[in-house]
């Protein structure tokens, strides 16, 4: 298994990396939005009613490119990588390097699962 994780490092790297991204800019954002401007009355709540957040979601490039759902599910599924390399690296700190193997493969299954469950529930959209 541990072999398994050294050939896919590369690809884990670049979700994680893309994961601290998401999770540093655009869920900050989100939640300065969300969790402080609207209560304040600074932000319209208005703006995030369903059906606006439906046509954002469901917008296209060109008619063809559906860039909603792409931010949509990129919002959910790199986090989730993120997430999963941040615990990985914590328990091998807290003296768990003997089982990286089975402990990160376990993490990122469920990495990979939820990536799944959060594509095809954008897919629905």
């Amino acid at each position: 298994m541990k072999t398994l994780l050294l050939k896919l490092e590369p690809l884990i790297w670049f979700m994680f990396g893309q994961g601290i991204l998401i999770g540093t800019i655009l869920l900050t954002g989100w939640i300065l939005v969300v969790g402080v401007l609207m209560p304040l009355g600074i932000v319209d709540p208005a703006n995030l009613d369903y059906t606006r957040a439906h046509e954002l979601a469901t917008a296209s490039l060109f008619g063809v490119i559906p860039l909603g759902q792409l931010i949509l599910a990129a919002l959910l599924v790199l986090p989730l990588w993120k997430g999963a390399h941040h615990i990985r690296s914590l328990l091998v700190d807290f003296g768990g390097g003997e089982r990286d193997g089975i402990v990160g493969g376990l993490l990122y299954l469920v990495a990979i699962v939820g990536s799944g469950m959060g594509i095809a529930a954008v897919v629905g959209l």
